[in-house]
C-alpha cells in the first residue's frame, strides 16, 4: 500500500525533485515497523522480534501487540500454535478486532499474513500505526497526517535552515530532527552550533539524544536517512510521530495530569499505609492466638525439671517473640496515628479499618494475650513456689502499674486525632505522664534484686519484668518523640499554602528519605543530596553560601527551614535573581541578548518589542542590548 501525502491550505506541496521509486522502502519500513512494534511489546516485557513479516505468521505477536495498544484483552487464543488453522485462527482474531476499531483493512486475510505476504503485512502495520499513533494527532483544526506535518512546520519555523515540506526529502540533512529538540529541550543539544553541512552528524546527534534523554526509540539508522535517494516517508512519519508525543508531555493538560498524578501518588501512599496497618495486624492478632493456643495444649506434671523446662521456654518467649511483637504493636499504633494525620492534613475522613483488625480488635487480642501469659505463668509456678505471695505482690503491683500507664500512652497515641496543634499538646502531655516511669522502673528494679535474693525467679501477679517495661518505656518514649516530629512536620507542611499537596508531599518523603539518623534534621551533605534528587544543582561555592545562610551557623537545617526555602525555591516569584536568570538562559549565558535570542524564546512580540525599546544597546556586539545594566537601573533606583 502506497501511502498518498497530505494536503491542505496550511501545508505547503514539496516543490524538489521526486527521484525514481525502488524497492528500498520495503526493506526500511520492515525495520522501521519491527522496531516499532518491539518498543510497544516491550511494555509488557514481551518480544523482542526479529522481523514482523515472518513473526507475525503464527498470530501470537499480532494478538499481543493489539491487545497492548488497544488496552483491552482480546480472549483466548493458541499461544503455542503448531497447526496453521491455529495460527489462522490466531490472525482472525486480530484481525476481527483491528476491524472493531472501525479500522478498514482490504486485500489482505488471514492467509497472508500466515504466509508472510511482507507488503499486506507492513501495509496492515502502518494502518494500525496510523490509527493508534498519528491519528490523534491535532494542530489547527488539521489532524493526523496534517496535522503532524503542520506541528513540524510551526515548530521549525524559527529556524531558517529548515524547511519542512514533506516527510521524505526535509529531513535528510538531519537539522529539522536537532530542531525540534533543540525548540522543546535547547539544554539537550546547541543547535546553532550544529556544522550544518554535516547530514550524517547532525542526524546521528539527534537519534542518540532522542534515545536518551526522551526515551523515543531509535525506529531509524542515519543510513535510513542519508544513504538513500528519497527516505521512505512512513517510516520518518512513524518514527517523528514519536517526537509530537514526546513533546505533547509539555502542555498544560499533561501539567494538569502529572499534578493529578502526584496526588494520586499521595492518596496511594495513604492506601499502602492503611493496606500496611490492616495486613500487619492480622498477622499480630493470628500470631497471639496461635501462641495461646499452644499454651493450652501444654501438658504439666508435678516435676521440677519439666517444670523448669517449661518456665524457660517461656521466658525465651518473653525476651525474644513477645518482645518483637511489644516492638509490632508500638509500630501498629504508631502507625495508625500517622494515618489519621496525614488524612486530617489533607482533609479526609478518618481511617476506619476492617472489622477485626481495628485498633480495639488488636486492643482486646493484646489484653487476652496478657491475661493468657499470666495463667500460663501462674500454672507454670503453682509447680515451683509456695510462699513469697507479699514481695511478689509488690512486685507485681509497680510493674502492673507502669505497664497500665504504658498501655494508656499507647492507647491514647493510637486513637490520637483532631487538629494538628491539638494533637501536638496531647503528645506533650503523653510525655509528660511518661517521665515519671523513670523513678518507677527504678522501684522494680530493686524490688526484682529482692526477688533474686530470695531466690524468687517468676511473679504471680504480673508477667512484665524490669527489663521489659525498660524496654517498652523506651520504646513508647521514641515512638512520642517521633510523634511530635511527625505532627510539628505536618504542622509546618500545613502552612505552605502556595503550594500543591503533591508538591509539598514530594518535598517532605525527600527530607524523610535522607535524614538517614531520624533527628528531623538534615546535614550538609544530607541537604545537597535531597536538593539533587529534587533537580535543583548548585556550584560548591553557591551551595557553600546558601547552606551557611539556611543554617545560621548551626550544622544542620532543621525541616521548617528546609520546607520553607524549597517552597520560596518553588514559587514563581518575580525578584532580581530570577529575572537575571531568565536573561541568561534567553541569551545562552551571553552578557548580551539579542533580538534573535529574544525571537526564539516564548516571550510575546508585545514585551519583545518593549524589551528591545527601553534596554540599553551593549558595546560587545552590534546586535547586543545590556540586559544587566537593564537590571541594574531597574533595581537600584
Amino acid at each position: 500500500m502506497l501511502c498518498t501525502m497530505p494536503s491542505g491550505n496550511n501545508i505547503r506541496s514539496s516543490t524538489k525533485r521526486q527521484p525514481a521509486v525502488d524497492n528500498t522502502w520495503e526493506a526500511v519500513q520492515s525495520k522501521t515497523f519491527t522496531k516499532w512494534v518491539n518498543a510497544r511489546l516491550a511494555e509488557n516485557s514481551l518480544g523482542p522480534l526479529d522481523d514482523i513479516c515472518t513473526d507475525f505468521s503464527d498470530g501470537t505477536a499480532l494478538v499481543q501487540l493489539l491487545e497492548i495498544i488497544g488496552d483491552a484483552s482480546l480472549g483466548r487464543f493458541n499461544r503455542n500454535p503448531r497447526m496453521r488453522i491455529q495460527k489462522v485462527e490466531n490472525v482472525n482474531l486480530a484481525l476481527d478486532f483491528i476491524r472493531s476499531r472501525k479500522i478498514n483493512l482490504t486485500n489482505i486475510g488471514a492467509e497472508d499474513i500466515v504466509d508472510s505476504n511482507r507488503k499486506l503485512i507492513l501495509g496492515m502495520i502502518w494502518i494500525i500505526i496510523l490509527r493508534f499513533t498519528i491519528e490523534d494527532i491535532s494542530e489547527e483544526g488539521l489532524s493526523a497526517m496534517d496535522g503532524l506535518l503542520l506541528w513540524c512546520q510551526r515548530k521549525t519555523a524559527p529556524y531558517k535552515e529548515v524547511d519542512v515540506q514533506d516527510f521524505s526529502y526535509s529531513w535528510q540533512d538531519g537539522l529539522a530532527f536537532c530542531a525540534l529538540i533543540h525548540r522543546h529541550r535547547p539544554d539537550l543539544l546547541d543547535y546553532h552550533a550544529l556544522d550544518k553541512r554535516d547530514a550524517r552528524g547532525n542526524t546521528a546527534l539527534a537519534f542518540d539524544v532522542a534515545e536518551r534523554c526522551l526515551d523515543i526509540p531509535r525506529l531509524l539508522d542515519v543510513e535510513d536517512i542519508c544513504d538513500v535517494a528519497k527516505p521512505d516517508d512512513r517510516s520518518v512519519m512513524t518514527y517523528v510521530a514519536q517526537y509530537f508525543h514526546a513533546f505533547s508531555s509539555l502542555s498544560k493538560a499533561e501539567t494538569a495530569g502529572r499534578r493529578l498524578g502526584k496526588f494520586t501518588d499521595v492518596m496511594q501512599s495513604v492506601f499502602d499505609m492503611q493496606h500496611d496497618y490492616e495486613t500487619r495486624v492480622s498477622k499480630l492478632i493470628a500470631a497471639i492466638c496461635a501462641q495461646q493456643d499452644d499454651w493450652a495444649r501444654a501438658s504439666f506434671e508435678a516435676v521440677y525439671a519439666k517444670a523448669r523446662a517449661q518456665s524457660d521456654a517461656f521466658n525465651d518467649y518473653k525476651v525474644g517473640t513477645k518482645r518483637k511483637w511489644t516492638y509490632e504493636k508500638i509500630e501498629l499504633d504508631t502507625l495508625l496515628g500517622n494515618i489519621q494525620t496525614k488524612r486530617v492534613t489533607y482533609n479526609l475522613a478518618p481511617f476506619v479499618p476492617r472489622a477485626g483488625l481495628t485498633p480495639q480488635d488488636l486492643e482486646a487480642a493484646w489484653n487476652k494475650l496478657a491475661a493468657e501469659e499470666v495463667r500460663h505463668r501462674k500454672t507454670i509456678n503453682q509447680y515451683i513456689r509456695q510462699s513469697r505471695d507479699a514481695l511478689q505482690r509488690r512486685y507485681g503491683s509497680e510493674a502492673n502499674g507502669i505497664q497500665a500507664v504504658l498501655n494508656s500512652i499507647a492507647h491514647a497515641l493510637a486513637a490520637l486525632c483532631g487538629e494538628l496543634d491539638d494533637q501536638l499538646a496531647t503528645v506533650h502531655g503523653l510525655i509528660s505522664k511518661a517521665k515519671p516511669l523513670g523513678a518507677s522502673l527504678r522501684r522494680l528494679a530493686e524490688l526484682e534484686k529482692h526477688c533474686a535474693d530470695a531466690n524468687i525467679d517468676e511473679h504471680d501477679y504480673t508477667v512484665y519484668s524490669a527489663s521489659d517495661l525498660e524496654y517498652d518505656t523506651e520504646m513508647t518514649m521514641k515512638a512520642l518523640e517521633k510523634k511530635v516530629r511527625f505532627i510539628e512536620n505536618q504542622s509546618a507542611v500545613r502552612n505552605m499554602t502556595n503550594l500543591t499537596p503533591a508538591q509539598l508531599e514530594e518535598f517532605e518523603a525527600t527530607f524523610r528519605y535522607f535524614d538517614r539518623d531520624g533527628s528531623n534534621a538534615l546535614n550538609d551533605a544530607e541537604f545537597r543530596a535531597a536538593l539533587d534528587s529534587l533537580g535543583h544543582s548548585f556550584s560548591d561555592e553557591e551551595f557553600a553560601v546558601l547552606y551557611d545562610q539556611l543554617s545560621c551557623g548551626s550544622d544542620v537545617i532543621s525541616f521548617e527551614v528546609y520546607i520553607r526555602f524549597m517552597v520560596e525555591l518553588t514559587e514563581d516569584q518575580t525578584t532580581p535573581e530570577q529575572l537575571l536568570q531568565s536573561f541568561r538562559v534567553i541569551a545562552a549565558d551571553k552578557e548580551y541578548v539579542t533580538s534573535n535570542d529574544l525571537n526564539l524564546s516564548d516571550i510575546s512580540r508585545a514585551s519583545i518589542a518593549y524589551l528591545l525599546r527601553v534596554m540599553p544597546k551593549s558595546d560587545q556586539a552590534a546586535d547586543g542590548y545590556d540586559y544587566l545594566a537593564y537590571l541594574r537601573d531597574v533595581f537600584e533606583r
